[in-house]
């Protein structure tokens, strides 16, 4: 997600963009200078691949039986169906004739009945304590589960389930406050608008369920299932870290639990029925003091240096300056007390995990799986379980310059623990392997495992790791140890349930240099096979005044198909599957042919329903000028079936084939300056979720630029724009999309 969070008095707000990798791994095509001929190489590959996938076995473990996974991938033909939605500005969510929106729910709606759960007011008045029991901000990415009448998950059903949503970071100048933030020489002096702030991140569970007849869908107030997780809320931590000194706080002592998921963006979910949110943006709520550093290691400081956590930092929340009270204190990893154990020196520590939530059990705990790694998490994407095979996860770091990441369980899939909640979480995401990718200019890759046993890692120069919590904790150092293949912001992810191909966007990276010209610091990367596009190129503003973007403005999605079909490989062959650009860009720009009916730019969200298709999803900057963020609907090709290309700037790269109306066609265009986010389909096909955050986000509360969700149905309203996820349903009932 791109997003700049700073006070009008802040010089140092955090911006996802920002780069804390300045390393210097070399670029492919410095690798190997010598191409294949990729068309046929990787068609063959396919070919081969294919058939050892795609049997029997596999093709049900994608299916919603016995092995409890959600949904059903069929050999059925999929052909998109619906008229493709023009780009445009207005102040609402547009979508194809014959559809219909609705709203779920959106900030500050009630999850619950009783006191203190009025509906919102439109004025900032909620109190900071009912924002545990209300929809809380920034809606983002979210996942359903069927509900059965027992309560328990039940992976076909489409009519009631429990919809998962997170709640990224909270917009203050619009819905949450009265007056937006109060901040006084960078302190923010009003601790209830924190303590809002606060309860207003995490994630949100509740039930929702369709009418009597059609496909749409409500939210069931007052469920037992409705529940809210927040920066506040106890978790357990699991995995290679629990009770390593790393995550030592005055909290938790022994370094086995923490409280707070925070600035969770995308998600990821399991076979065995549980919620997987992760934690990106968390440096917009921690601060490090001055003079820090001499308190610390060397070490210590090359660690906090890396993820972007320098002494002297103040964060763009500003949440530990609202008092000494220890729900804001623990906001600064500083060193303040005698040792680890009287202080939050290691905080920082305890954000950036995947976190695990069993949505079919309110009083559980939540859990940080630390065996996946800890960074900027964008989510967690499963590959589809397959009986005797282990779980498989993929994972994107979303800043300029870093990585893509896979875990492998050492536990194998047994259809037995679906409904097995965190102890069969414990079973498969507390023990197994961490890699990371590396893409070579041929069209082939590796998994590199972040193990400490890894030579490379144990006796790397400019960090000495002690053990495999070293290894997981810092993972972003343990992949500049291996060289891994710093990408154009790695974000979401996806897999295809029908061939297990995985697919990953890469936003945007407008710190990419020509080719031909000499970079100015370490963190510039010259453009390299699977990051191959540098062009720049002008556009207007909103203000009437020109601006240019260089580098990849436009961002495009990568793909991957793992070496003999099986997830658990460490080698893959891939390709660039689209390249967002506007239509009449250049060709070598434009290099997947884009026209009116799918010109993109930026794509961020990503997901495949159950029954194969793509959904694209836009979080842009770039292209702003000419229309609001969008989503894609797609019909995916493979690996390989494209060639050779040469993109703008001279880079050579591998792509797939040309988009055609037929294949890529516009769904939906969101409301103003929002950015279209999250998406989920039930297992039917015919109930479609999407979160729209942030609308209006150029606004203030004393000039507005959106008044959505409220003009949805009022185009004269004047009310406070709110994220919130809308319903997407066919007005003949039919299957969404196809």
């Amino acid at each position: 997600m791109n997003h700049s969070i700073t006070p009008a008095d802040e010089p140092n707000g955090y911006d996802d963009n920002e780069i804390v990798n300045p390393g210097a791994n070399p670029h492919m095509n410095e690798l190997l200078a010598a191409r294949l001929s990729r068309r046929q190489a990787l068609k063959g590959y396919v070919g081969v691949a294919a058939g050892a996938l795609l049997g029997t076995s596999a093709l049900s473990a994608c299916g919603g039986g016995d092995d409890g996974t959600s949904g059903t991938a069929t050999s059925q033909a999929l052909s998109l169906a619906f008229t493709a939605v023009d780009k445009n500005k207005k102040d609402l969510v547009t979508v194809p004739a014959g559809y219909q929106v609705s709203i779920l729910h959106a900030l500050g709606d009630p999850l619950h009945y009783g006191d203190d759960m009025a509906s919102w007011k439109d004025d900032g008045s909620e109190s900071a304590a009912s924002y545990n029991r209300r929809i809380g901000d920034g809606h983002d990415g979210m996942y359903y589960f069927g509900l059965s009448e027992a309560g328990a998950y039940q992976a076909d059903r489409s009519d009631r389930g429990l919809l998962c949503v997170n709640h990224e970071y909270v917009v203050g100048p619009y819905a949450l406050h009265a007056n937006g933030r109060t901040i006084v020489n960078n302190v923010r002096t009003v601790a209830a608008e924190v303590e809002k702030e606060i309860y207003a991140h995490g994630v949100s569970v509740c039930e929702v369920k369709r009418g009597s007849s059609g496909t749409a869908m409500s939210m069931v107030r007052g469920s037992r299932f409705n529940r809210r997780i927040t920066s506040a809320t106890e978790m357990d931590i699991a995995g290679p870290v629990r009770g390593s000194a790393l995550l030592v706080t005055k909290f938790s002592p022994t370094g086995v639990k923490t409280r707070g998921t925070n600035n969770n963006c995308a998600n990821g979910y399991t076979p065995w029925g549980t919620y997987l949110t992760c934690e990106e943006n968390y440096l917009n709520v921690l601060a490090r003091a001055a003079g820090d550093n001499a308190k610390r290691s060397a070490k210590e400081v090359t660690a906090l240096t890396r993820y972007g956590l320098p002494e002297n930092r103040r964060s763009p929340y500003l949440w530990d300056t609202a008092g000494s009270d220890d729900l804001f204190a623990r906001w600064t990893s500083s060193v303040t007390g005698a040792a680890a154990a009287e202080d939050y020196r290691n905080v920082f520590n305890t954000f950036g995990w995947v976190v695990e939530i069993d949505p079919f059990n309110p009083e559980s705990a939540p859990v940080k799986r630390t065996a996946l790694g800890r960074f900027n998490h964008e989510g967690a994407w499963p590959a589809p379980a397959v009986a005797g095979q282990p779980i498989v996860i993929y994972m994107g770091d979303d800043s300029r310059n870093e990585y893509i990441y896979k875990y492998v369980s050492k536990a194998l899939w047994d259809a037995k623990d679906v409904g097995g909640g965190v102890a069969a979480g414990a079973k498969y995401l507390d023990d197994g392997k961490l890699y990371v990718a590396k893409f070579n200019a041929d069209g082939s890759g590796q998994w590199i495992e972040l193990s400490i046993d890894n030579p490379a890692i144990k006796g790397y120069a400019k960090y000495s790791f002690a053990d495999q919590a070293d290894v997981v904790t810092h993972a972003r150092l343990a992949g500049d140890a291996v060289a891994a293949t710093m990408m154009d912001r790695p974000e979401w992810g996806a897999v295809n349930p029908r061939n297990g191909e995985a697919y990953m966007t890469l936003t945007n990276n407008s710190n990419r240099i020509a080719p031909t010209a000499t970079a100015t610091s370490s963190s510039q990367l010259k453009p390299d096979a699977a990051n191959p596009r540098y062009y720049e190129d002008s556009y207007t503003k909103a203000d009437g005044t020109t601006a240019v973007n260089k580098g990849n403005p436009n961002g495009h999605i990568v793909r991957w198909r793992e070496a003999g079909g099986s997830v658990a490989a460490t080698s893959f062959n891939w390709d660039v599957y689209l390249f967002g650009a506007q239509a009449d860009a250049p060709a070598d720009v434009n290099l997947s042919g884009l026209t009116a009916v799918n010109d993109f730019s930026s794509p961020d969200g990503l997901y495949f329903d159950p029954r194969g298709l793509l959904w694209i999803q836009t979080d842009d900057g770039a292209y702003t000028d000419v229309t609001n963020c969008m989503m894609l609907a797609a019909v995916p090709g493979q690996v390989g079936d494209g060639g050779a290309a040469t993109a703008a700037g001279g880079t050579a790269t591998v792509k797939g084939a040309n988009a055609t109306p037929d294949t890529v066609r516009r769904f939906l265009v969101g409301p103003v300056e929002c950015e279209i986010t999250g998406i989920a389909v039930t297992p039917d096909g015919r109930t479609l979720f999407v979160n729209v955050q942030h609308p209006g986000e150029d606004g203030s509360l004393t000039a507005p630029t959106s008044h959505w969700p409220d003009s949805q149905a009022n185009a004269a309203s004047t009310r406070r724009p709110r994220s919130a996820t809308v319903v997407v349903t066919r007005t003949d009932g039919g299957t969404v999309g196809v």
